[in-house]
Formats: structure tokens, C-alpha cells, sequence
């Protein structure tokens, strides 16, 4: 997602591309929901006890109200780049006023993390955000978070994944179609610019093992696969103790 090379930046910048995004995450809220709450789910912690969770590229903070409601001793802090997404969020996070707040932070940038991201935090969390950073970029935000784990922290990630094998690739997308015709439709019948949202968007995901590589590089024990359906997954690790 290197700015120079592609319009990732100018797309999410765009308060007509934020609310077409918001329109379409709307439509799949449903089955979104349940993901989100699976890997909520996933973090050792219990219903009172007071933690604090980054939600890296965080948009309107969809993961960050999961975890929120799950986990009434929590506080959250979204990090994303888009001034339009931070807008939209504070919108939709007012309900949980007093427990969490947003940091500007480019995911693609590869420079210092903000001072307001504390330097040890109990949780790491993103979700159909990695997928849009070029590989080497991937590496790095790993060993990035890694860093800004306190011992025994977890990161977790929900995220589209590609198929290596073309048979595979298929059987994902005709079930997909099955389950959800209108996306089907609309595949179909792109504009212009909806395509190229597309292309953009489809770019960088890359198959799972490479990723699952990337933890163990950065130093994470516990990694695995903890849910997958078709060609997205929540896969993530911890920090040792």
C-alpha cells in the first residue's frame, strides 16, 4: 500500500468512497458481526477485567465496538489514517464515550508509531485492513506490533486470504455466490470506478502461509488458524510471557 504506487491513500481519503465502503459494510453487517465476536471471543480476558486494545486501521472502530460491549473493563484506541473513517467512527463509537480514542496512524508508512500509542499494550487487533499492505509490508507491521506488546499480549487478525490453487479459487467464489446472489450481481455490473475500488482492493492479498510465517519471524508463540470460512480467516499469536 505504498502511497506513490497505487490510490489506496487517495480512495480511503475520499468521503464518497468512505460512505460507498459504509454502505457495503452495512450490507454484510450481519455476517460480519458474528467474525468480529469470534475473535473477540478469542482474548484472554475476563468480562471485568480492565485491558487496553489497539485496533490498527481501525475505520468506523466495527471491531473495537465488539470488544467494547464484550468486554466492559476495556479501553480501545483506533489508529487510522483517514481524517473521513475517523469522522465517520466518532459517529458510531458515541456510545462508548470515555473508553476509547482515535489516533492518526498510517498502517503503510513504516515510520515511528505515534506517541499515543502506548509502548505496551495488552491486545492487537485488526480486521480487513492487512490485506491492502504489500508483503514486506506485512512482515514489518508484525514485528511492529510485536514490539508494542506487553509480555503475554495477543494479536489477532481478521482478513481475507487467496487461494493458491485455482480449483480452490473457484469452489470459494461459487459458494460465495450461492450464499450471497447479490454480491454476485453486482460483480457483474461494476462501473468504472467501482472496478478499480476492486482492483485496488484485491491487490495485495496474498495466500495464508506466508503470513502465518510473518509471526513466527516477528517472535510470536500460539499462532494458528482459530477460525476460517472460505477465503477469510482469523489467524494471530502472542507475545511470550
Amino acid at each position: 500500500m505504498e502511497h506513490s504506487a497505487d490510490t489506496n491513500a487517495a480512495i480511503w481519503q475520499s468521503a464518497e468512497a468512505v460512505q460507498a465502503w459504509s454502505a457495503e459494510a452495512g450490507r454484510q453487517e450481519r455476517t460480519r458481526a458474528t467474525h468480529r465476536q469470534f475473535l473477540a471471543g478469542l482474548l484472554p480476558f475476563g468480562p471485568r477485567q480492565a485491558f487496553t486494545f489497539l485496533d490498527l486501521g481501525a475505520g468506523t472502530g466495527a471491531v473495537s465496538r465488539t470488544i467494547l460491549q464484550e468486554y466492559p473493563g476495556s479501553a480501545a484506541i483506533l489508529a487510522d489514517f483517514s481524517a473521513e473513517m475517523r469522522r465517520a467512527g466518532e459517529r458510531e463509537m458515541e456510545p462508548f464515550a470515555g473508553r476509547y480514542r482515535y489516533v492518526e496512524f498510517d498502517l503503510a508508512g513504516g515510520g515511528p508509531w505515534p506517541a499515543a500509542i502506548p509502548a505496551a499494550l495488552d491486545a492487537v487487533v485488526t480486521s480487513l485492513c492487512v490485506h491492502h499492505l504489500p508483503d514486506e509490508r506485512k512482515r514489518a507491521l508484525f514485528a511492529e506490533i510485536f514490539g508494542q506488546l506487553a509480555p503475554g499480549g495477543w494479536y489477532l487478525n481478521y482478513d481475507p486470504v487467496r487461494a493458491e490453487d485455482p480449483v480452490v479459487a473457484a469452489t470459494w467464489e461459487r459458494v460465495n455466490d450461492a450464499r450471497d446472489p447479490e454480491t454476485a450481481a453486482r460483480r457483474r455490473n461494476r462501473t468504472p470506478l467501482e472496478q478499480a475500488r476492486w482492483d485496488n482492493h484485491i491487490r495485495y492479498i496474498i495466500p495464508l502461509g506466508p503470513q502465518l510465517e510473518y509471526l513466527r519471524s516477528a517472535g510470536f508463540e500460539g499462532i494458528d488458524v482459530y477460525w476460517k470460512q472460505l477465503d477469510h480467516v482469523v489467524y494471530g499469536g502472542r507475545r511470550p510471557r
